[in-house]
């Protein structure tokens, strides 16, 4: 059977590289095929959550009998850490912890404090962030910003308490996750970034009522066009609401003008009221792609790397680590892999199959 091409590069790789044990000598410029580099890792700490939100985890899908990994097979927080130190070096800046909902992860303050030790070959401090559903927030946040967690992203789709309640398919109540935010702001996880995934004539009708609520907050609110993510949530394109009528919808109460972008990759579009009350981030995967500077990956929860939220495969670092692989070989992987990146998923959409297979973003976060 003819091996894979990543396989054949990281061997050519491997021949030139330093004995296993020797540490990285140089962090090589790191380029996919269209010369987008690899600044963002995306870990994902568990395929577990504890709400049923249905464009990420429908309960007739992920019901009781539904198979979740085993403990055994996701990545001890050593090997996280170990691989996170190896993309570190290859060039990424940002770490976000992810799920699942990833403070359903025991002792997940260990991994903070493994990864927040991380240096970046230039100095600058490594931006360690986390994105939750808020439920679990009120009581961690504390000791997530003491581990040397910095800020949080939490999803809220609507204020409405029995809206959110049927959304995330769940008993938590809004006030809850309100709590949390409120609570890891006071923690000093800040700026926190509130994400509301937007669906037509399912919560549209909460974008203003979210907009007044966290107006003046010091909070960043984000809209987000719902998305084909996975296999599973039963995406119609008549339920994607644009971020053009996103911005419309605010303007007519609240006057925007724009921002320029905060660094390359950037997935959110940045707007701030005119009367100086705050920012918002509009984030268009459907109508407007950004696939031409996506520089982010995604590590599962057993050590599979992702290239694309939108991918159907992923490539095992958990056995390189497992065996005892050195630095400059799981170095040399990891460079294979993504110089022969092609993913620009948003912008074939249209052009693709679509029956073709991705994988579920609650397995490798959003």
């Amino acid at each position: 059977m003819e091996k894979p091409l990543y396989l054949v590069r990281m061997a050519r790789e491997s021949a030139l590289a330093p004995r296993p044990d020797s540490p990285i000598v140089t962090a090589q410029a790191l380029a996919d095929t269209r010369g987008r580099p690899l600044r963002d890792l995306r870990i994902s700490v568990t395929d577990r959550c504890n709400f049923r939100c249905g464009y990420c985890m429908p309960r007739e899908v992920f019901g009781h009998r539904h198979a979740f990994l085993p403990q055994p097979a996701l990545l001890r927080f050593e090997e996280t850490a170990r691989l996170a130190e190896v993309f570190v070096v290859l060039g990424v800046r940002k770490i976000r912890l992810t799920g699942g909902e990833p403070l359903l992860r025991k002792n997940l303050g260990r991994l903070i404090e493994l990864l927040a030790a991380l240096r970046i070959p230039d100095g600058e401090p490594l931006d360690l962030t986390l994105t939750t559903n808020g439920s679990l927030l009120e009581r961690q946040a504390r000791m997530l910003r003491a581990a040397g967690l910095r800020r949080v992203t939490v999803s809220l789709d609507a204020l409405d308490p029995i809206l959110f309640q049927r959304l995330s398919d769940s008993q938590t109540e809004v006030a809850t996750v309100l709590r949390g935010i409120d609570a890891a702001a006071e923690a000093g996880l800040t700026p926190v970034k509130v994400n509301m995934v937007v669906r037509r004539g399912l919560n549209d009708h909460q974008i203003l009522p979210m907009a007044e609520h966290f107006r003046g907050s010091g909070h960043i609110l984000r809209f987000i066009e719902y998305m084909d993510v996975g296999s599973t949530n039963g995406w119609q394109a008549g339920e994607v609401l644009s971020g053009r009528e996103i911005l419309d919808r605010l303007q007519t109460h609240y006057p925007l003008e724009a921002l320029p972008g905060s660094y390359p990759g950037e997935v959110a579009e940045r707007w701030r009221y005119r009367d100086g009350q705050g920012e918002i981030g509009v984030i268009t995967s459907i109508s407007h792609a950004f696939c031409g500077d996506c520089n982010r990956a995604r590590l599962s929860p057993e050590g599979r790397l992702f290239l694309c939220l939108f991918a159907h495969q992923g490539y095992d670092l958990r056995a390189l680590v497992r065996r005892g692989a050195g630095a400059d070989e799981i170095a040399g992987a990891i460079r294979a892999i993504w110089s022969g990146r092609t993913d620009a998923y948003s912008e074939q959409r249209g052009r693709l199959a679509t029956d073709r297979p991705r994988i579920e973003m609650s397995y490798i976060g959003g």
